[in-house]
């Protein structure tokens, strides 16, 4: 008899167990389709660039943009890296790769040695005026940039530095000084004040405690800052637009001449591979690195 009973007793509580793992599964499922439904709807764009750079023209005119490429081809990406002729001109992406690389890498480097010793004074050094001087620097990235067009290029013209990548080289590395100062600052807040006092106990000045003790420590951050810096620079259009022409354009800027210099019937499939080529770098860097990008993040999100 009290077997039965505590079986009787038993039976609603597993009901209950099954049906809360049962609503538990539900509500992750119903998550995971929004978030797949989500992914699914940014995603198209690229592959739909990526199917059309496959194809020649007459199955992108009489298929759909969703279909496979029946016969693919490399052909569009070898026009549009080499030399795509259309219509009357021929504009290929290979030779604004090294313009771009030649700018991107000294860019990144000096932006992020210079915003980490900002970060570094401005967090463990207190001075007369310091808030107002990181302020002051924090305004650079609410300056647009269209403002400083005809100033800058002025500046350029004086300095020599018009139409070559060395003028491209100190105005990336100038505007991002201000997103790097706030990056190296907000994570060197974190760091403890007394592992810089023990550092001066030893003997070591403003430099050796930067270079030997701040910066090793400081790497999920340079990471966040590269990748920052890289994607900002590489993708740039504004002033490669504005202060270069010709052979020294870099690659975004190569990628609209070869757009633009279509004629009649538009090759989209060169222009969908050439779209890829040129975002290729931005995506690979993302791919490989953006775990460390969001820890980076995180680890300098606790204070500031």
């Amino acid at each position: 008899m009290n077997a039965i009973t505590a079986a009787t007793d038993i039976r609603p509580v597993t009901r209950q167990r099954s049906l809360r793992l049962a609503n538990k599964f539900l509500r992750r499922a119903a998550v995971y389709a929004v978030l797949i439904g989500f992914a699914g709807f940014f995603l198209l764009p690229l592959v739909v660039m990526v199917f059309a750079s496959f194809k020649d023209m007459d199955t992108i005119l009489h298929s759909s943009i969703l279909a496979l490429p029946t016969s693919p081809t490399l052909q569009p990406w070898r026009e549009a890296w080499s030399s795509a002729c259309i219509g009357t001109s021929c504009v290929g992406l290979r030779g604004y790769y090294l313009n771009t690389i030649l700018m991107v890498i000294p860019a990144v480097v000096i932006s992020a040695l210079i915003g980490a010793v900002n970060g570094y004074a401005l967090s463990k050094f207190t001075f007369r005026g310091s808030n107002w001087v990181y302020g002051l620097i924090l305004f650079g990235t609410f300056a647009p940039y269209q403002v400083m067009l005809v100033p800058i290029s002025k500046l350029l013209g004086l300095l020599g530095l018009s139409n070559g990548i060395g003028g491209l080289i100190l105005l990336h590395t100038v505007y991002g000084l201000p997103m790097t100062t706030m990056f190296f600052r907000n994570y060197f807040m974190t760091v403890p004040q007394d592992l810089i006092k023990a550092a001066r106990v030893d003997g070591a000045g403003f430099w050796t405690t930067f270079m030997l003790i701040i910066l090793p420590m400081s790497i999920p951050m340079i990471v966040v800052t590269v990748i920052w810096q890289f994607t900002s620079v590489w993708n740039d259009f504004l002033f490669g637009v504005s202060f270069t022409s010709g052979a020294n354009t870099p690659i975004m800027v190569a990628l609209n001449n070869l757009v633009s210099s279509a004629g009649g019937e538009r090759p989209y499939n060169i222009h969908m591979a050439g779209a890829l080529l040129s975002a290729l770098p931005t995506l690979v860097v993302y791919l490989l690195a953006g775990k460390y990008f969001v820890r980076g993040l995180m680890a300098g999100a606790v204070k500031g």
